[in-house]
């Protein structure tokens, strides 16, 4: 096993923080990783609300966005790996959130 699969598979999450153009997470072992925002559509078109909910799932493997339904992995932000949302499944929920924003 090498050193960097020990590392994806120890690293845990302890916060998530958005700002305009990145989101910085910072790991139980005192490493932060900051990626732009622009890897992850949902989180561009959420609100400030909406991304400041998140939560921690599988022990801090992971972050979840219950209110966008966004689920992040800490290895994948690690790896450099970006969303993998297709763009048809992207625009679906794009477009569903559009008709829940025209109902209010």
């Amino acid at each position: 096993m090498s050193s960097s699969t020990v590392d994806l598979q120890d690293a845990l999450a302890l916060r998530a923080k958005i700002t305009e153009d990145n989101l910085s997470v910072e790991l139980a072992d005192g490493r932060t990783i900051i990626v732009p925002l622009a890897w992850y559509p949902r989180l561009i078109h959420a609100s400030a609300k909406e991304r400041s909910a998140w939560r921690l799932i599988a022990g801090g493997r992971g972050i979840h966005w219950p209110q966008i339904d966004e689920d992040i992995s800490v290895a994948n932000l690690l790896g450099g790996q970006p969303s993998s949302e297709s763009q048809s499944s992207f625009k679906k929920w794009l477009a569903g959130r559009a008709k829940r924003e025209t109902r209010r």
